[in-house]
């Protein structure tokens, strides 16, 4: 089964192509561009490298948020464009649980994965491995001031791993409140690895196509401030 998996969710622009346990391919870039001008081209050209056509793609993945607004709409609009012109299944699995599985491989303690959300707030969740070799949810996902976090992962012994090139922003506020139990990732450790997309998206359950929305956790500011003006 080859699985085509999409990610824009953060700076980081992520595609990988999967078959069965098999990488295929990962084309990853971190830098400040628009996304919308470049996914279908890097689609195409890993496509093009793994000697893989559209027609032979099985299913399409995408991050599901939260993460960037735009980011969001651009990715998953691209991959239910894709889904439903081939007919095939899409699903999406959540950008934080993609961020605990590309950098906390087999971590014995918990993981922490962090996108900042301004002001001092964050979006994170609490991860750990289970014996299926996959990061499961011990709190779910939420958008939620790195304080009041901190204090949250306080009533936890074990060590917590932060990862995400964000957590950096906040790493003194978990220090503080943590001390020795804030672990912090190294650099390809922050990483968004499709591949790992792919991966917990072969077993994710199938979304409906015309239905499915990104996963903001919290409303888009402009939304926010309408609703709070017009009831």
């Amino acid at each position: 089964m080859n699985i085509l998996a999409i990610d824009t969710s953060t700076e980081i622009m992520g595609i990988g192509l999967i078959n069965g346990e098999k990488v295929l391919g990962e084309y990853m870039t971190n830098i400040k561009r628009t996304h919308s001008v470049r996914v279908l081209a890097a689609v195409r050209e890993l496509l093009d490298d793994c000697r893989v056509t559209l027609p032979e793609i099985n299913k399409v993945v995408v991050t599901s948020g939260p993460g960037s607004y735009t980011g969001l709409r651009i990715g998953i609009t691209i991959a239910k464009t894709l889904a439903w012109t081939m007919n095939i299944p899409l699903s999406g699995v959540s950008t934080l649980q993609v961020m605990a599985a590309s950098g906390g491989k087999n971590f014995g303690g918990f993981i922490a994965p962090v996108i900042d959300a301004r002001r001092g707030n964050i979006y994170s969740g609490l991860y750990r491995w289970n014996a299926a070799g996959k990061p499961e949810p011990v709190l779910e996902d939420r958008h939620v001031s790195a304080k009041e976090w901190a204090e949250r992962l306080s009533r936890y012994s074990e060590q917590i791993l932060f990862l995400g090139y964000d957590a950096a922003k906040h790493e003194q506020t978990f220090a503080e409140v943590l001390g020795e139990r804030a672990l912090f990732g190294s650099l390809t450790d922050h990483l968004i690895r499709p591949a790992e997309l792919a991966r917990l998206g072969m077993e994710a359950p199938d979304a409906d196509v015309h239905s499915f929305t990104p996963s903001y956790l919290r409303l888009a500011e402009a939304e926010a401030k309408w609703r709070e003006k017009n009831g």
